[in-house]
Order: C-alpha cells, then sequence, then structure tokens
C-alpha cells in the first residue's frame, strides 16, 4: 500500500470521526491570530493522537501551570498506550525485534535534554527531562541512557507487545526494508506549548520506523531538528522522514523564518520547500516520503505545513480542542 492511500485514509477517518472543520482562513496566512494574552495558554501536537495529548497537558495548563510540565505530561499518555504503534510502550520494534525510543525536551531557557536509542523504558521523555535536569549533559544514548534511567528508578519493562511482536515476525519472512512514513507509521509525537505566563517549551517522543536498522537514529531527538524552541520566538517542531529533516535542521529553520517575521505557517512551509529541492537535487524516491511542521510563535499565531497530503495535528486553546488539517506542497 502506498503512503497517498495511508495518509488520505487517515485524514478523513479522523476528521470524521470528530466531525472536525479545517480552520477557517488557515490557508491564508495571518488570519487566523489566536493570542496568548487574549484567548489564553495553547498547545498543540502532531497527528490525531493529539487530541488526548492534548487533553493531558491542558490539565498542567490550565491551572496556569508551566509549558514544560504541559509538555511532559502530554506526550507521557501517547507514550504508555500501547494501541500507539509508533511511540512509546507498543511501538513497533527495529529489524532485530528491539523497541527502542528515542526523544527530546527544551524549555525557555533553552535547557535541554535527549535520549537515544533507549530500550525497557517506557517514559523516554521522562528520562530527557532528568537528563537536562540531572547531568551536565545533553544526549545519552544505548546502554548508558538505560543505565541513568534505572539509576533515576525509572523501572525496566518489556516494550514490545505481542501485536508488535507478531507484526515482526511476519515482516521476517521477507525482511523487506521499506520504512514507509505513513499514517500507520508516522513515527512521531511533538508538543508545542505556549502557557499563561507567555513562556513556551517543547517535547517529541517516538519509537522510529518499523523494522528500521538496530540503532537508526531520525530527528526525534537531536534538538533543532525535530523539535527547538526559542522564548523570544517562537516553536517548532517535525514529523515525518526524520532523515530528511536532519538534512535542514528543520525546526530550528522554522524558528529561524519566524525569527524574521514570518508567520508560522509561512516558516513550516519555506522549510518543506527546502527538504523538496534537496530531494530533487540528490534525485530521491518521493514515493515513500512525507515531512510535517508544526510551529507556533510569542504571540500565539500558529501553523503547519506538509510535503504531502494527510498531516494534521491537535491546537488546544480556552475555547476548545480540535484536530487540523494542514495544506500540503505536493497533491499526492
Amino acid at each position: 500500500m502506498n503512503s497517498r492511500r495511508y495518509f488520505l485514509k487517515g485524514s478523513l477517518l479522523a476528521a470524521a470521526a470528530l466531525s472536525l472543520k479545517p480552520l477557517q482562513g488557515f490557508a491564508g496566512l495571518g488570519k487566523n491570530k489566536p493570542a496568548a494574552g487574549a484567548g489564553g495558554p495553547l498547545v498543540l501536537s502532531t497527528w490525531r493522537f493529539g487530541i488526548q495529548a492534548n487533553e493531558a497537558a491542558w490539565e498542567v495548563l490550565g491551572k496556569g501551570g508551566k509549558a514544560l510540565d504541559a509538555v511532559e505530561k502530554g506526550v507521557r499518555l501517547v507514550e504508555a498506550d500501547p494501541a500507539e504503534r509508533s511511540v512509546g510502550y507498543g511501538g513497533r520494534p527495529d529489524r532485530d525485534g528491539r523497541v527502542t525510543l528515542d526523544a527530546c525536551i527544551m524549555d525557555q531557557d533553552a535547557n535541554i535534554g535527549s535520549v537515544a536509542c533507549l530500550e525497557h523504558i517506557k517514559h523516554p521523555i521522562s528520562v530527557a527531562r532528568a537528563i537536562m535536569e540531572k547531568t551536565p549533559h545533553v544526549l545519552l544514548v544505548g546502554e548508558g541512557a538505560l543505565q541513568f534511567a534505572l539509576e533515576q528508578g525509572f523501572p525496566k519493562e518489556n516494550l514490545l507487545t505481542p501485536e508488535s511482536e507478531a507484526e515482526w515476525r511476519e515482516w521476517l519472512k521477507t525482511s523487506k526494508y521499506e520504512p514507509i512514513v505513513n499514517i500507520e507509521n508516522h513515527d512521531t509525537i511533538g508538543m508545542i506549548a505556549l502557557d499563561a505566563a507567555g513562556n513556551l517549551s517543547g517535547a517529541c517522543t517516538t519509537s522510529g520506523m518499523a523494522f528500521k536498522m538496530h540503532g537508526r537514529v531520525g530527528d526525534s531527538p537531536i534538538i533543532g531538528a525535530g523539535l527547538y524552541v526559542d522564548n523570544e520566538v517562537g516553536a517548532a517542531t517535525a514529523t515525518g522522514h526524520g532523515e530528511e529533516v536532519i538534512r535542514v535542521v528543520g525546526s530550528h529553520l522554522v524558528v529561524e523564518l519566524m525569527r524574521q517575521g514570518k508567520h508560522p505557517q509561512a516558516a513550516c512551509k519555506e522549510a518543506v520547500e527546502l527538504i523538496l529541492q534537496k530531494f530533487k537535487k540528490r534525485g530521491a524516491d518521493l514515493k515513500s516520503a512525507q515531512i510535517g511542521f508544526l510551529a507556533l510563535n510569542k504571540q500565539g499565531q500558529y501553523g503547519g505545513f506538509a510535503l504531502k497530503p494527510g498531516f494534521n495535528f491537535a491546537v488546544h486553546s480556552t475555547q476548545n480542542n480540535r484536530l487540523l488539517d494542514t495544506d500540503s506542497l505536493l497533491p499526492w
């Protein structure tokens, strides 16, 4: 099955199930300008599971809590859900049958923490925060990351669910490596938030592409690629084909474009355009590729943009919590 069918199917099902409509005027840059001062705090997260993640984050934001605490709590909900097959517990394994997790977190003061290729720990986002707050380092990986997590009291668990193991054993029959990024293998929840005090934070967590090479790390735990926050400007996060996001340091690029005065949606679009240019220059195959960016600025304006149709994100404000489809550069 191709990525286009998965994306269109997922988008239509999500919209039908939640009876939501795209944001009016969303394609017209600057027409929708929710301000934190007027409308209260905001939290945005990638994909349809962002609706539930936003609700968890809002338990913090709605009480005047910090954006950092909100984004950690929001993505932990998805990490703990075995039904979500691209994040945390229940995530699809690599080609060796091992579930490896990546995550990063960033606060208003540019404090950062990250973890990559972490096994046996259900909440890599909390490990990333512990790295940020309790060590002089930014990134821990593999066995070292696991050792640190266990020392911090995180329980060691088997993250390979029966459903994921069954899929992996079925895959072993052919061992065909096709890391197609689609609605069922989109591999990330990214969350960015603006709290009542006007401060920004973000979090990003994933189990990566299904049946990846053991040790593969995408953009999600890399500050500047999968996530970036500048409290003077805005925040951005990415989803999709991580290797392509890394090439352009995508989330940092989006924030820098917002620094230049671009609306968040325009900044996301420009980053996607740059990725497409590099795709074409390398002669890479676009068939299985998808990239999506999500951004929020200091004024409470937000937007998203994708390479292909199917990328959606959830927005929770004081008014409601809804799922929105983004525009895309390509029609398929």
